[in-house]
């Protein structure tokens, strides 16, 4: 088969590997869509090489299983992976949090075993998750990542009608977040620095954009809301100045929650946390239980999923694909197979 690597200093090859084999508890995936994920970018950008094939959102059909594989699955099934492996038995892995293993864990695409940018996947068979019929595999593709963390934080949050939202960072996470947020009901501020970003967040929903290059988006969200400040934030860039600017631009008994890896911020915590009795959220992916959830969600709503996919790549496009995603102002872009 073949599959995607980073030869280091952002450039990536596509490489012959031999066709993966399903042994006891495992399955073998058809890779249908892979998702490009700002995480990507970190191993992307390195100056190392990496072994392994590169991507983490992977959604696709079963093509084989291995002995004593979930009875539940069935060649020819449309999943999402859950795309983390711990030691399956202590107690964050039994609450389907397997990133959070205390045996340690690995990300597959993340550099420490063969990911999604491929023909096939390798994985164990309990990290599948079924893809309703009514979702696309693209879709599916976003929600194994970026889309269902920042549905997962917002709904951490309990996000409803009756709130305003302000959506930090208008990449594909924050993307995500403005139109979850939107189909929750509530109205969105979306914030960025870059223009083209901006306009995808109007396309998502965005009741207000704010370019946080030109104005203060604090002072901004306060004078939007009647000088209150807004009832939840999802911090999704990873950029210290926006950590901070995420709990400042709150109003009393509100909610933050931070999905965005990144520097460290410099959070005043009397006048934002302590004095206005803020809620904070750390929200690291989900669990498996949540994708479930998550993707019921998209089925129940109705949300159109397919909107926040601007770009479309085959393997061999890769290093076009993950050059023009670097560059930023894109959407959520995705490599497809037939």
């Amino acid at each position: 088969m073949r599959g995607v690597v980073f030869t280091g200093n952002r450039k990536s090859e596509l490489r012959t590997f031999p066709d993966p084999k399903a042994g006891p508890g495992e399955a073998v995936v058809k890779v249908r869509a892979s998702g490009l994920c700002g995480t990507d970018l970190h191993l992307y950008r390195m100056a190392q090489a990496t072994d392994t094939i590169s991507g983490h959102e992977p959604c696709g059909e079963i093509v084989e299983l291995g002995a004593g594989a979930n009875p539940g699955l069935r060649v020819g099934d449309r999943v999402i992976v859950h795309h983390y492996a711990g030691c399956a038995v202590c107690e964050y892995c039994s609450m389907g949090y397997e990133q959070l293993c205390a045996k340690g864990h690995v990300t597959y695409g993340g550099g420490t075993a063969h990911g999604a940018n491929a023909e096939y996947m390798l994985v164990p068979a309990r990290t599948l998750v079924h893809l309703p019929e009514a979702l696309s595999f693209e879709g599916g593709a976003a929600l194994s990542c970026g889309t269902g963390t920042a549905w997962n934080g917002l709904n951490k949050m309990k996000v409803t009608g009756g709130d305003i939202v302000a959506v930090f960072g208008q990449g594909p996470v924050g993307l995500s977040g403005t139109l979850c947020a939107k189909w929750m009901g509530a109205t969105v501020i979306a914030i960025d620095v870059d223009r083209a970003r901006l306009d995808l967040a109007r396309k998502m929903g965005a009741d207000h954009v704010i370019d946080a290059s030109t104005v203060d988006p604090v002072k901004a969200i306060v004078d939007l809301t009647g000088g209150q400040g807004a009832t939840a934030a999802l911090e999704s860039s990873g950029n210290p100045v926006a950590r901070s600017q995420t709990v400042a631009c709150l109003r009393p008994f509100s909610r933050a929650c931070y999905v965005g890896a990144g520097g460290p911020a410099e959070i005043d915590i009397n006048r934002d946390l302590i004095f206005k009795v803020t809620t904070v959220f750390g929200s690291w992916t989900f669990s498996k239980a949540e994708l479930v959830e998550c993707a019921r969600f998209m089925v129940d709503t109705g949300l159109p999923l397919d909107t926040l996919i601007t770009h479309r790549f085959t393997l061999e496009q890769a290093e076009e694909a993950f050059r023009l995603f670097d560059a930023g102002g894109t959407g959520k872009c995705m490599i497809v197979n037939g």
